[in-house]
């Protein structure tokens, strides 16, 4: 069975030509601008769909798909997941990670199962890990080699710096 990839979500649509902005989930923009077809899960059932044009608007980027050439044609698309097989995944450099290979890592503190990763916030100077604990907390934890002593990818194992301090999200 071929594996899929996650990179984008269709936001809306941009405009009467079949157009759709994208809210992209790659580091790499340029990405997009290389691509002649993606995968769209249409009621649980991933379809190939082949790229027709990239454009990108107030740093925005536009989609348009083969066959969809209207905004009704496009609307239908709005909501749905963009991925890529593994051909088109872009080769990451060494201690670099997708967020969807991140997404439900395990994190342990001290060798102790602690909480599991939920969500990944992308900010300028760093990723910040949102992390579940055993109490159902949020604990807000930065992408950092202070916080961050080893990663286990293949076993979605994170393990925590001894003695790092952690800062708990408010309500």
């Amino acid at each position: 069975m071929e594996e899929y990839f996650l990179i984008a979500e269709i936001k809306s649509v941009y405009d009467d030509d079949g157009f759709v902005s994208i809210t992209s989930f790659s580091d790499s923009p340029e990405r997009f601008f290389d691509l002649e077809k993606v995968f769209i899960e249409v009621f649980g059932n991933i379809k190939q769909i082949f790229v027709e044009d990239v454009e990108v608007v107030n740093k925005k980027i536009n989609l348009k798909f083969a066959n969809f050439d209207s905004y009704e044609d496009a609307s239908a698309l709005v909501g749905a997941k963009i991925y890529v097989d593994s051909e088109n995944v872009i080769q990451l450099p060494e201690d670099t990670y997708f967020i969807h290979d991140l997404i439900g890592c395990k994190v342990f503190r001290e060798d102790e199962f602690f909480g599991e990763l939920v969500e990944v916030i992308t900010l300028s100077s760093n990723d910040v890990y949102v992390v579940k604990d055993s109490e159902d907390n949020e604990v807000l934890v930065p992408a950092v080699k202070d916080y961050i002593s080893k990663f286990d990818i293949k076993t979605k194992k994170i393990f925590l710096t001894p003695g790092c301090d952690l800062n708990y999200a408010e309500d």
